[in-house]
């Protein structure tokens, strides 16, 4: 059996139900990564003695029964721009190549307290900047369905780790698309939740009025699982929202009678695959057998939704990124003449093409 084939939350039961041992399902995951990381490239970093230490720290707690829930021992990469205490962070940058965070982002606790089991740290765009994770200062992820083709970006690592069975599920960040544009060519699934669901402490930021952390999986079921593991209120993070409900696998049902479905004429114009518009239709009609009100309606500012984006992200990444001068972590040039030459020449060498533009 491979259990690397199963889905997060059908692993998670078979270890409750002592079908398999969390020790087991960690091996899988290292072992495929074994198998197929010199062809994929999805991760950064691999915590191969953690993870497995770990592994019998969760084991005696779900043995004592004090781990419970759908995700306890399974195994989960974490895309590498979320903080992990005393765990290599580099956002795929020089810049950051040597950083070792000292606290753990909140998201990745949630998990953690949850008792998934993490494997590493996966690959990316630098600094999220991109759509291809082709932009990675440690080389590009492959798609694993296709190596001659992308991943998708920023989240591509997660996305093809998922892909390729290299973990049960991922994390990965959305700014722009960072997560469901890769999940799409991955053929995963993936959710940007809304805006402060899920804390963005220890998430290190591209565009801060953007940016939240999702999950990547193999179906929706466990991205509703992993939802719920990941989101709460945070007080650390100042646009964290209270939240009456965060039951998401409530919502997982086939009845979706009277439920409105909204299809956006303006993205259905120049530019749009007709594979992928014929998919969105089809997904609609399946809806609309099915009982839901599907209706077409006009956004009529989607022109301008792309030049709006790139004005906030720029000007958001442009502040976000001043921190990174070679003074108190992250790479720093050797020679410099000057406070302002040891900042000029350690971003100038620290930060890649797609950073600098």
């Amino acid at each position: 059996m491979n259990l690397m084939s199963l889905t997060a939350v059908e692993l998670g039961k078979r270890i409750k139900d002592k079908e398999v041992t969390v020790e087991e399902a960690v091996k899988a995951a290292l072992s495929q990564i074994k198998a197929v990381e010199d062809r994929v490239h999805s991760y950064v970093t691999v915590d191969e003695e953690g993870a497995l230490k770990r592994a019998a720290e969760v084991q005696r707690l779900i043995d004592n029964k004090q781990l419970t829930g759908p995700l306890a021992g399974v195994p989960v990469a974490i895309k590498d721009n979320m903080c992990t205490q005393g765990m290599l962070t580099t956002c795929s940058s020089k810049i950051l190549g040597n950083f070792k965070p000292t606290y753990t982002a909140q998201a990745v606790l949630n998990l953690e307290e949850a008792g998934a089991i993490m494997i590493g740290k996966t690959n990316m765009d630098e600094f999220a900047m991109g759509s291809t994770t082709e932009t990675s200062a440690f080389g590009a992820t492959k798609n694993p369905w296709n190596t001659e083709h992308v991943p998708g970006g920023s989240s591509g690592g997660s996305c093809s780790a998922v892909a390729a069975q290299e973990c049960s599920f991922a994390l990965g960040s959305d700014t722009g698309g960072s997560i469901r544009q890769p999940s799409s060519f991955c053929g995963v699934t993936g959710i940007k939740p809304t805006y402060g669901t899920v804390s963005r402490y220890g998430l290190i930021a591209y565009g801060s009025s953007l940016d939240q952390i999702g999950p990547v999986a193999k179906d929706v079921t466990d991205c509703a699982s992993i939802l719920e593991a990941i989101a709460s209120y945070d007080s650390k993070d100042s646009t964290s929202i209270k939240r009456e409900d965060y039951n998401f696998t409530s919502a997982l049902v086939n009845d979706v009678k009277g439920m409105r479905i909204g299809i956006p004429r303006d993205y259905f114009g120049e530019g749009l695959d007709a594979e992928v518009k014929n998919a969105v239709l089809k997904a609609a009609d399946e809806l609309k057998a099915k009982g839901a009100n599907v209706e077409e309606f006009d956004l009529s500012l989607v022109e301008y939704a792309i030049p709006a984006y790139y004005i906030i992200a720029s000007a958001e990444a442009s502040s976000n990124l001043a921190r990174f001068d070679g003074v108190k972590f992250g790479y720093r040039t050797k020679e410099f003449e000057g406070l302002h030459n040891m900042y000029k020449k350690s971003r100038s060498e620290g930060f890649g093409p797609e950073v600098k533009r």
